[in-house]
């Protein structure tokens, strides 16, 4: 063994060893408990950052403690390729996306191993590939089948020079974030997955989830969004036609003084023949994101159709306009509103002097309400609504929507915050959408037999326009239905797609045939899974919902894709997360090189809770540095002690010791260990592997003290048992952190080959007993004291103890004693007058 730690050395070393031998490969075992682990798989942008590397540590360091408890693990790896940035780097670059995405993907990987995460790396998969998406086509044609498929015309952001959809996150200002140029509202014909379908079931599920953070089910849960309400039927005037409203707040329905419409409703759209000054507030509203986040911060805009709605309980007439805030895709595109009880319609109201009519007041203090400042929109009592005055907000909700139902005028309904997946991206680089246009069938699938539908490679790419638009190699097709002329779907599907299903697909290596296979069965659900909360409502929310519909085609037999979720903290510095724009990254390579992985590892591991931010520190770094160092030191002074007990005890030092007959010194170090091992087993089964680190420091410093208290040459049989036994449970401790160092003193001392498949060290409770136990003494009820007592000790000695003990005689003194009340093995409290 060499004197000297070298990281360099022994990390290639390690890592070539879990090579050749496989290490990590893993296969369905029905005699063992499955642990399937998974980190969100990452985009192959290039280069690791310190993001990545916190994310994958924790997922590793999860993995490997599951294994030492003997279960059988999974933890493989894949890339998420497809997507816009490899657009972005072929216009920059003068590269197809295919060559960039493949050539990131090798050095990624390369810096994947270099951090010894211990993937079975022969699940590997690459979501660009046909061998993998070829079965999101078919599965999308199965679903299309199924009549989860649809086709319609949809309003997105649109931007006219890229000649794209722009997610809202794209436009900056009102502009193309590359091109710059003035983004339209366009409709447009997109694909879209019925998502809404199974809308209940996600909702309640939710309940089932109880090891999810309650801040990821909170965001799905608004964002499916489910409100019951009354769709109600405003007549319009003189057009024979009417506009249907859906409303939560029927209570306020009689202080209803304007109607709201989308600058696409077909009303809005007549009106504007006629009017010049609408046509033109339209045009302008052509511009607006359809994000509700923006529309709910902009200027409120508006302008007066001239139609009139009929109030459907007063038969007043009411001004319909157009409004900027009212959106077409949401509902009908048409909203009833009451000034005097919601903000929006207060401000939009008062900017264009519409009526503000009270209908609801406080339940208590009238002076809570003061329209002439703001609307009042908690519940109350209603006011000037006719047979429905007196009654609360809660009893109006059925009044009101009874009388709607029974005078043919509304309906009760339950309405979803939650839209249909829109899926269709006039990108080039992701899947083809695997159907046909056909001027004699129709819209068409591809059938099964030509699937894939594979995306062309090598293509020059300007970055305007599909490329796939103008290659009629491509796109030249023939029916499947009457072998006619036809065309193929040249978008392609949502990025969102690919990393829906991929967890389930790990766990069918090799399968050409199918999907998946019963082994998905076995794996699914995954365990634990890891990313950050950036991800709760849209990737967590499309897996689970293709989850359930892997579920009903019979290819999983499970409700939900993920048992339990982690969502990691931040990486920061100084403060601030890290990023390029504010120039505060790390780079993990240098690190690499200087100090190796574990080392990055153990900081990563012990500057912070997985679930909370850390902070970046450079000299946190060098001290996690100068532990490993100290390890090794302590490891090649006392290598040959060590070595000869795993000679001479198969089964431990502890087996051949008597340690009732062993110096209370050397029984109160072991003592000690235990405890310290004891704390450290409930920290990590609660991922606090920040305390399981500390834990180690604690073993290794008590270590040292015996070392410094006794010449090794004058270890007796009991201090050598300690050596053995506390350096055993030290590297077991940190073998799921640093796996390197711990592997090669693990071998160089001869505890075993593998550390790998060693078991989780467990605590001698016969060396947690104490002779003596330490109460806590209190005065009327507050702490004044601790004293230490034999275990056998009875009530009067204990009584004595406590009375006697010189803080405690503070508060006792010259006083009289009413009561002594003794809590077996915790406390003792006086009662004095």
């Amino acid at each position: 063994m060499d004197v000297n730690y070298d990281p360099e050395l022994i990390e290639t070393q390690i890592q070539q060893l879990w090579e050749e031998q496989r290490t990590f490969n893993v296969n369905e075992d029905l005699s063992k408990e499955k642990f399937y682990c998974l980190c969100m798989f990452p985009y192959p942008s290039g280069h690791l950052h310190m993001g990545h590397v916190r994310n994958y540590t924790i997922g590793d360091t999860i993995s490997r403690y599951q294994r030492m408890l003997g279960k059988n693990v999974l933890q493989p790896i894949g890339w998420d390729a497809f997507g816009l940035p490899a657009e972005n780097a072929a216009i920059k670059n003068n590269v197809a996306p295919a060559k960039w995405t493949y050539a990131n993907i090798e050095t990624m990987r390369t810096q994947f191993k270099r951090l010894g995460f211990a993937y079975d790396w022969s699940r590997e998969l690459t979501t660009c590939k046909p061998s993998y998406y070829r079965w999101e086509q078919w599965f999308f044609i199965k679903l299309f089948e199924k009549g989860l498929v649809y086709k319609k015309n949809a309003i997105v952001n649109w931007d006219p020079v890229d000649q794209t959809v722009l997610a809202n996150e794209q436009v900056i200002d009102g502009r193309g974030w590359r091109s710059g140029a003035l983004v339209e509202r366009r409709e447009i014909p997109q694909w879209f997955l019925k998502i809404t379908d199974y809308a209940d079931e996600l909702l309640a599920d939710l309940d089932k989830l109880e090891n999810w953070p309650e801040q990821v089910k909170t965001m799905q849960r608004h964002w499916i969004g489910r409100s019951h309400g009354v769709c109600i039927d405003f007549q319009i005037k003189g057009e024979g036609q009417t506009v249907e409203v859906f409303t939560t707040r029927q209570d306020t329905l009689l202080g209803s003084t304007y109607l709201a419409i989308a600058a696409e409703h077909p009303l809005a759209l007549k009106a504007a023949q006629k009017n010049k000054k609408l046509q033109t507030f339209l045009d302008e509203c052509k511009n607006i994101m359809v994000a509700e986040a923006v529309i709910a911060t902009m200027d409120k805009k508006g302008i007066d159709t001239g139609f009139k709605a009929i109030h459907p309980i007063t038969g007043d007439e009411m001004p319909v306009w157009v409004a900027n805030f009212v959106l077409s895709e949401y509902g009908s595109g048409a909203v009833m509103s009451v000034p005097a009880h919601d903000q929006r319609d207060y401000e939009f109201a008062k900017k264009y002097k519409l009526p503000i009519k009270q209908v609801i007041q406080p339940h208590g203090d009238a002076s809570e309400c003061n329209l002439k400042k703001a609307a009042f929109t908690e519940h109350g009592v209603l006011i000037n609504s006719g047979e429905f005055d007196n009654l609360s907000s809660e009893e109006a909700f059925a009044a009101i929507a009874n009388y709607l139902v029974d005078n043919k005028k509304g309906s009760k309904q339950t309405h979803y915050r939650l839209r249909d997946w829109g899926v269709s991206r006039q990108r080039f680089w992701g899947t083809p959408i695997p159907m046909i246009n056909c001027d004699k069938c129709g819209t068409v699938p591809v059938a099964e037999k030509d699937l894939p539908v594979e995306l062309p490679e090598d293509i020059t790419f300007s970055g305007h326009t599909s490329p796939l638009k103008s290659m009629p190699e491509f796109y030249a097709t023939t029916c499947p239905q009457c072998n006619g002329k036809a065309t193929r779907e040249t978008d392609t599907f949502d990025t969102f797609i690919e990393s829906s299903w991929y967890y389930a697909r790990f766990a069918c290596k090799g399968q050409k045939k199918s999907m998946l296979d019963d082994r998905a069965k076995y794996w699914t659900p995954v365990d634990y899974y890891i990313g950050g909360t950036e991800h709760a409502v849209m990737h967590l929310l499309y897996a689970r919902f293709f989850h359930k519909a892997m579920r009903d085609l019979g290819l999983l037999n499970s409700d939900e894709p993920f048992t339990r979720l982690l969502t990691q903290g931040m990486v920061l510095k100084d403060g601030a997360k890290m990023s390029k724009s504010k120039g505060n990254t790390v780079d993990p390579q240098p690190l690499l090189n200087k100090y190796g992985a574990d080392t990055v590892r153990l900081f990563m591991m012990f500057a912070a809770p997985p679930d909370q931010s850390l902070e970046w520190s450079d000299s946190g770094v060098e001290g996690a540095h100068r532990f490993l160092k100290r390890l090794w030191a302590y490891a090649h002074s006392h290598q040959e002690i060590i070595k000869s007990c795993n000679s001479a005890m198969k089964c431990g030092s502890s087996c051949t010791i008597d340690w009732s007959q062993t110096d209370s010194n050397t029984v109160a170090l072991r003592r000690e260990i235990h405890q310290v091992l004891k704390q450290a087993r409930f920290d990590t089964d609660r991922l606090q592997f920040n305390t399981v680190v500390s834990a180690s420091m604690k073993i290794l410093n008590s270590l040292y003290r015996l070392a410094e208290t006794v010449k090794q040459e004058n270890y007796d049989e009991a201090q050598k048992a300690i050596a053995h036994e506390g350096c055993s449970i030290l590297l077991r401790l940190l073998a799921p952190i640093t796996p390197h160092m711990t592997q090669v003193l693990w071998r160089e001392l001869e505890y075993g080959d593998l550390i790998v498949v060693a078991s989780w060290p467990k605590v001698a409770t016969e060396a947690l007993k104490t002779d003596t136990v330490k109460l806590v003494v209190q005065v009327n009820g507050k702490l004044r004291g601790h004293i230490e007592i034999a275990n056998d000790a009875d009530d009067d000695a204990i009584r004595q103890s406590a009375l006697t003990d010189s803080n405690v005689q503070r508060f006792v003194a010259d006083k009289d004693c009413k009561k002594v009340i003794i809590v077996p093995g915790k406390l003792v409290n006086i009662v004095v007058a």
